[in-house]
């Protein structure tokens, strides 16, 4: 990964009112990455999207886009990135082709060269078909697609994507998450908020927990998961009779109190290198004459790492009001 950073932000502070949004938070976003912003609704996620894009000055703290300050260079900055936000910017009134055309000329693309442009993404996004259907007329998963296209006519080294398949369904979800990832292997970086944690565990290099305006955690993926506790054994055994044997000898092999579960299955943390122990456990229920009906080691996930952090689970399809 890229030693310059596309992103640099240190103790940015947004007041509204009596509220502050944003608390001193700091980013270093690696260039040609991709960077979740994790964090309940209200949290600070957006106000400091906005900020990173211009479209909000902090109160204090600094910015730095590919080393270009944001209050002093802020025409550069603008040149540099892209943004689709929580709602489109589209015009329901015009079709998918005019309204790329015109977002392509405001951006002072040739008439020529904004046409083709205009074409190729909706080549892209699986829109060529309906390129001449006014939007009121798009489903909710076609308006986010043809909003993305709009975001990447100027081809921005940085893009910012609040909460980009919020509402899509999983196909085109997945979808989008392709188009993602193809944006950063040539050569952007993408900076996402977003409301579904499987998303930022398939997608995010690095991942930022905002909490009541200010960062929590800030991690890769696994980093986050091995913080917030150890894997554990889940063992199921075929015959329900023999759980109560089992588990005394998981118990005594790993050092551990197991937790019993419905169907004839058992939970034993791993911790404490006693993950070294589990061909010792498979060799002595064997022994025992106990055969096993399944047995995996599960790692924590992000919904764990969500719930340790914040004390909350993540609210799906509401906005980040902040």
């Amino acid at each position: 990964m890229s030693a310059i950073l596309a992103i640099e932000a240190r103790g940015l502070v947004k007041t509204f009112g009596g509220n502050r949004a944003v608390d001193g938070v700091s980013l270093s976003i690696p260039a040609g990455s991709i960077c979740g912003v994790l964090g309940p609704n209200g949290a600070g996620k957006t106000t400091t999207i906005n900020m990173l894009a211009t479209l909000s000055t902090p109160d204090s703290g600094s910015i730095k886009i590919f080393g270009y300050d944001v209050k002093k260079d802020a025409q550069i900055v603008r040149q540099l990135i892209g943004l689709t936000g929580q709602f489109a910017s589209i015009d329901e009134n015009l079709t998918a082709m005019e309204n790329l055309m015109i977002f392509a000329r405001l951006l002072g693309l040739p008439h020529k060269e904004a046409k083709q442009k205009s074409l190729a993404l909706l080549e892209e996004f699986d829109l060529t078909e309906a390129k001449n259907r006014v939007l009121s007329k798009f489903s909710g998963g076609m308006r986010r697609r043809l909003d993305l296209a709009a975001s990447l006519l100027s081809q921005p080294p940085i893009l910012f994507l609040d909460e980009p398949t919020t509402g899509l369904d999983p196909r085109t979800r997945t979808q989008m998450w392709a188009t993602i990832r193809s944006l950063v292997k040539n050569g952007s970086t993408v900076l996402l908020t977003t409301q579904y944690l499987e998303e930022a565990d398939q997608l995010c290099d690095a991942i930022v927990v905002i909490d009541k305006g200010r960062v929590v955690a800030n991690d890769t993926p696994e980093g986050l998961k091995r913080a917030v506790g150890a894997s554990s054994l889940q063992l199921t055994v075929q015959d329900a009779d023999t759980i109560g044997d089992a588990s005394q000898i998981v118990e005594r092999i790993l050092g551990v109190k197991i937790q019993l579960c419905a169907n004839a299955a058992l939970t034993a943390p791993l911790r404490n290198g006693n993950s070294d122990k589990l061909a010792d456990v498979l060799m002595a229920l064997k022994d025992a004459g106990i055969s096993i009906a399944g047995v995996n080691v599960r790692q924590p996930t992000l919904d764990e790492v969500f719930f340790a952090l914040t004390g909350k689970t993540e609210e799906k399809g509401d906005n980040d009001n902040d």
